[in-house]
């Protein structure tokens, strides 16, 4: 504003800046149509196979993919390092990835196809016992790999599943790993690995997470030399070899991801009170929509929000009894429209499944704290967020404190009993979610040829897990294909960082409600200062870099196995002399054995030994903990 000969001049001047949100203003309405666009088409194919439908999502896909190319090509033509508001700035950049969106037209529709058909053949293959019987994986195989304790019954439903789903994906999946790669270098990536791993903002992201399993490892060890001599007691030593690996069918779950199933062969203390709520759920005839409800009454009594009418006339909270074929595998949805949420999960009454009901709710309460933020910031701080928020709430519901009412007596027994049920969960997942992405990362990279797919992946699951296949596996096999994030391409090592700060969020939030150690037995029920902590989280989204978040939370910024550590120190304790009292080894040195004889003429991968020169150090140290 200037002065001249008693008159006001007012000048204006446009800023970069100020078209720069007059952009986003335009991107946020148009994104939000286009998004939910595609999301309805997904759902629709989703919770119903159809080739109809599924070509009503692809092209909804190459729509959504051409709004990001446009949107996108004009947010890296703004200069934005001059700019001083630090949201706009942070959005331009996430739209300057293109993401697949970059690729040309062609690849494009190639890519979206492979990715379609790859997901679809895993959610429609079945394991045949004979003609006149089909096994789906959802429920079926699930159940004999949790329930049965027959071990040629195992193996059949291992065996066959891998051979219905992994193997047929193979040749389709090294295409993927083609125009994957093809996308993450146009937007300015080495590859598609170095992409997953730029959505953590943390330049040392790897070395990081190596720490974390690092200082996580000697407690896996523990559970798992303890879990392999009660499978030695089930199943003898033909099958068991006590200072070997694992066979990676015996776990109770199909990818050996999590031992919860197999409590009953390796509780502690049998006659001690355990906490199971299934039959007491079962007893009381609760079906999935109760257990869905009582999730929502678990948000709400923290003062969080309750789910919109949508997600209840919407969703798909158990498997349809129509003759549709569906995709099982459970997941929460967003519909960018502010408004519409949903879970889609083929839910079956049992207490493994409300931990999932649990997680999957978290997801939704997340969407519904952010939906307010530009369509930019409707994500998590950085992935592991997103996962973990639902699974702090199950830890508070699978506490004996919350479920009193089928809890008659308890004792520091019964205490061991429960922290072994929840490192069935917990610990034993830890080097299964750590390696999924570390195998992924090789292949994007190229360290692992196609050629070698399936002998580094099994190479991977006897260093981190201590397994080995039930049967001879060659290259003709693709056994991560078997793994629904495989072939639907979503990244892995987020459940990893979920386990590991949910424990953090835990402490956090049982310091906020103000309740007393033991923090294995806190239940933040009803606690509004809890609930008011964590829906302050989930408002951020992606706005603020995530150790921003963390910081707010759990007041520091850094990812840390302290907590978790603290919750399962009594069962650490009670493992260490347990494995000391049976003279059990920690670790696999005879890690060349296997649970089958070779056959003449059969070809199986030979496992490089893993402590090479890069990691000879390690095995000594296994040793030491006999």
């Amino acid at each position: 504003t200037t002065e001249l000969f008693g008159q006001t001049k007012i000048t204006c001047k446009i800023t970069d800046e100020m078209l720069a949100k007059q952009f986003l203003e335009k991107y946020n309405s148009t994104a939000e149509e286009v998004w939910n666009a595609y999301t309805e088409a997904s759902w629709t194919y989703n919770t119903n196979i159809t080739e109809a439908n599924k070509k009503i999502m692809l092209q909804k896909n190459l729509e959504m993919a051409n709004h990001t190319k446009i949107y996108g090509l004009e947010a890296r033509k703004f200069d934005t390092s001059d700019f001083q508001d630090k949201s706009v700035k942070r959005i331009m950049t996430k739209l300057s990835d293109l993401e697949r969106a970059v690729l040309p037209e062609k690849d494009l529709i190639e890519y979206n196809n492979l990715l379609a058909s790859m997901e679809t053949l895993y959610s429609t293959a079945t394991v045949c016992k004979d003609e006149a019987k089909c096994l789906p994986l959802d429920p079926d195989l699930n159940k004999i790999m949790a329930e049965s304790r027959d071990y040629d019954e195992l193996l059949f439903a291992w065996q066959g599943w891998r051979n219905a789903s992994g193997r047929e994906l193979r040749n389709s999946y090294k295409r993927y790993v083609e125009l994957a790669n093809l996308a993450a270098k146009s937007n300015g990536h080495t590859d598609n690995g170095a992409f997953w791993r730029s959505l953590y903002e943390t330049p040392t992201l790897e070395e990081d997470l190596e720490a974390l399993w690092k200082d996580l490892e000697p407690l896996y060890l523990n559970i798992h030399a303890y879990v392999r001599r009660a499978l030695y007691k089930k199943y003898g030593p033909e099958h068991i070899n006590l200072k070997g690996p694992i066979p990676a069918h015996l776990l109770g779950n199909m990818w050996a991801q999590t031992w919860s199933a197999i409590m009953d062969l390796v509780i502690p203390y049998p006659d001690a009170t355990q906490v199971d709520a299934t039959p007491a759920m079962i007893a009381k005839g609760w079906d999935p929509k109760r257990m869905f409800e009582e999730s929502d009454r678990f948000f709400t009594s923290l003062g969080l929000l309750p789910m919109p009418p949508e997600f209840w006339n919407k969703s798909m909270l158990e498997k349809p009894t129509d003759g549709r074929e569906v995709v099982c595998h459970a997941s929460a949805w967003d519909f960018y429209n502010r408004k519409d949420f949903r879970i889609k999960q083929c839910t079956v009454v049992t207490l493994d499944d409300l931990i999932t009901v649990h997680h999957e709710m978290g997801h939704v309460q997340y969407f519904l704290q952010y939906k307010d933020q530009p369509i930019a910031f409707r994500d998590g701080a950085n992935p592991g967020f997103h996962e973990a928020i639902g699974d702090v709430m199950a830890l508070s519901v699978s506490t004996p404190k919350h479920l009193q009412s089928i809890v008659s007596y308890w004792s520091v027994e019964s205490t061991i009993n429960f922290l072994m049920s929840i490192a069935l969960d917990k610990i034993a997942f830890l080097p299964f979610g750590y390696l999924m992405d570390q195998w992924r990362w090789k292949v994007f990279d190229g360290r692992v040829s196609s050629s070698e797919y399936n002998k580094e992946w099994w190479n991977m699951r006897m260093k981190y897990q201590g397994l080995c296949p039930p049967v001879p596996r060659t290259e003709e096999d693709f056994d991560p294909g078997a793994k629904f994030h495989i072939p639907a391409n979503v990244p892995y090592v987020r459940y990893f960082v979920s386990f590991v700060i949910q424990f953090q969020f835990h402490k956090a939030l049982c310091e906020a409600a103000r309740q007393p150690a033991p923090l294995h037995n806190c239940d933040i029920y009803q606690s509004k200062e809890a609930g008011k902590l964590l829906g302050d989280v989930m408002k951020m989204g992606f706005s603020k870099p995530w150790p921003e978040a963390m910081t707010l939370i759990t007041g520091q910024p850094k990812m840390s196995v302290q907590p978790l550590m603290e919750y399962f120190q009594p069962l650490i304790k009670w493992l260490v002399e347990e494995n000391k009292k049976n003279g059990d080894v920690l670790g696999w040195p005879e890690y060349d054995w296997t649970p089958y004889k070779s056959k003449p003429g059969v070809h199986k991968l030979t496992f490089k030994c893993w402590f090479t020169a890069q990691t000879e150090s390690l095995f000594p140290i296994l040793l030491s903990h006999q």
